[in-house]
C-alpha cells in the first residue's frame, strides 16, 4: 500500500472497538475487519440471497455475495488512486448488505412493513445489528466486534431518531456531518456496481434488450466506441466490453472529481473530512448519465412484469412467515425463542432477514404447505 493521505483513516486515529483487544499481529485492524467479515455466518448466506434475479433462476447472474465482492474490488481500486485506506474500503464493501433481507428490495419492503408499529427495518442497520449484536463467533463479546470506521461505513442511512439510539456512530445523522472518506467511496462504489452489473444480468435475463440501452447516453457512447474499434464484435462480447467501459469512465470520473474537491477542501484530518462537505462524487455530467441510467433500469428492468410477480411473490412469503411468528412465537426455532422474550418482533424480523432465498421459500412451504413439515 502507499503512503496514505493526512486525511486517511488509519490504526493510529482510529476511535476504536467497543470492547478492547490486544493489536493483531501480522495484519492490520481493518485487515482483522475484513477477515472476520469473510468468515462470518452472514456473509456465507449472501451467496444465495437476491441481487435483482432470485438464485434458482440461473447460474450466472449475480447474487448479494458476488456484488458484495465487486464492490470491493471497485472500492479498493478508487482507495488507492485516492491514497486511502484500502484494507478499510474493502471490510465496508464486504459487510454493507450482510444485514439483507432474502429476495432484495422486495424482500426489505415487506418486512419493513410489517416492522412499521415495531420500529420498522432498514437493511443498513440491520447489517450494523448483524456485525454488533448477531453473530455469535467469539466468547469475550457477540458480533464482530469491529472498529468504528468499518461500522460508520456500514451504517450509509438513519433517522435521526434511531440515530440517537447508537451514541457516537450515530452522532453524524444528529449533526449532518461526514463519515470518513472510506466510507464514501464505498458508498459509490456500491452505485457503480449495481448499477452496470444489473445492465448486464438485465440483458443476460432476456428481459432487456441491447436495442433498448440506446435511450440511455452512457451506454450508447460506449457501445459505439466497442463497435469502431471491433466492427465485428457482438453478443455477450459486446456487451462485456461496453460496461467494463462503462465502469472504468464512471471510476475516472469519480477519482477526477474527488481530488478537485479534496484540493478545494483541503482537509487536514480525518476529523477535517467529517465535518467538511461531501468530497466522494461524479462531476456534474456523469451524474446526469447516472441518473439516466437508473431511470431506465427502475423502468425497463426493475419494473418488468416478469420480476414484479417475483417481487410480489417474495412480499407475500415475507408478510406469512412474519405473520405466522407473530401469531406463534413457538415456531421459531429455539435461540430466537429466546430473543423473542425480550422483543418479539424483532427477533423475528432478524430470523427473517437472515434467512437466504431457498430457505425463506422453504420455511415458509414447511408452515404453510400441505404435507410438509
Amino acid at each position: 500500500m502507499s503512503e496514505l493521505a493526512s486525511y486517511a483513516a488509519t490504526e493510529t486515529n482510529s476511535l476504536g472497538r467497543r470492547i478492547a483487544e490486544d493489536a493483531p499481529s501480522e495484519r492490520s485492524q481493518f485487515q482483522r475487519d475484513r477477515d472476520r467479515i469473510v468468515h462470518s455466518t452472514a456473509f456465507r448466506r449472501l451467496e444465495y440471497k437476491t441481487q435483482v434475479f432470485v438464485n434458482h433462476e440461473g447460474d450466472l447472474f449475480r447474487t448479494r455475495l458476488t456484488h458484495s465482492i465487486e464492490v470491493a474490488q471497485i472500492a479498493r481500486s478508487i482507495a488507492r488512486a485516492l491514497q486511502v485506506n484500502e484494507d478499510l474500503a474493502e471490510a465496508v464493501s464486504l459487510a454493507h448488505d450482510l444485514g439483507h433481507t432474502p429476495f432484495g428490495h422486495a424482500g426489505q419492503d415487506a418486512l419493513n412493513e410489517c416492522m412499521r408499529e415495531y420500529g420498522g427495518f432498514e437493511h443498513n442497520l440491520q447489517s450494523l445489528r448483524t456485525v454488533d449484536l448477531l453473530e455469535e463467533r467469539y466468547g469475550a463479546f457477540d458480533g464482530l466486534n469491529l472498529c468504528f470506521e468499518t461500522r460508520e461505513g456500514i451504517l450509509k442511512h438513519c433517522s435521526p431518531a434511531k440515530a440517537q439510539e447508537l451514541g457516537e456512530l450515530g452522532r453524524r445523522f444528529i449533526e449532518r456531518t461526514q463519515p470518513g472518506i472510506e466510507a464514501q467511496v464505498c458508498n459509490l462504489a456500491d452505485e457503480i456496481a449495481y448499477n452496470n452489473h444489473d445492465v448486464d444480468d438485465g440483458l443476460r435475463s432476456g428481459l432487456i434488450q441491447l436495442e433498448q440501452l440506446d435511450a440511455v447516453p452512457v451506454f450508447a457512447r460506449f457501445r459505439r466506441e466497442v463497435e469502431a474499434l471491433f466492427p465485428q464484435i457482438s453478443g455477450r462480447r459486446l456487451i462485456h466490453e461496453t460496461t467494463r467501459r462503462m465502469i472504468n469512465a464512471q471510476v475516472i470520473d469519480l477519482v477526477t472529481e474527488t481530488r478537485r474537491r479534496i484540493a478545494d477542501a483541503a482537509p487536514r484530518s480525518i476529523a477535517d473530512v467529517r465535518a467538511g462537505p461531501v468530497l466522494v462524487a461524479y462531476s456534474d455530467a456523469m451524474r446526469a448519465e447516472q441518473l439516466a441510467l437508473k431511470r431506465f433500469l427502475r423502468d425497463e428492468l426493475y419494473r418488468h412484469y416478469q420480476v414484479l410477480r417475483m417481487t410480489a411473490k417474495a412480499r407475500r412469503i415475507i408478510s406469512e412467515l412474519f405473520a405466522a411468528f407473530l401469531g406463534d412465537p413457538r415456531l421459531l426455532p429455539p435461540q430466537y425463542q429466546v430473543m423473542a422474550q425480550d422483543d418479539t418482533p424483532r427477533a423475528i424480523a432478524d430470523y427473517i432477514a437472515g434467512m437466504t432465498d431457498r430457505y425463506a421459500m422453504r420455511e415458509h412451504r414447511r408452515l404453510f404447505a400441505v404435507g410438509e413439515i
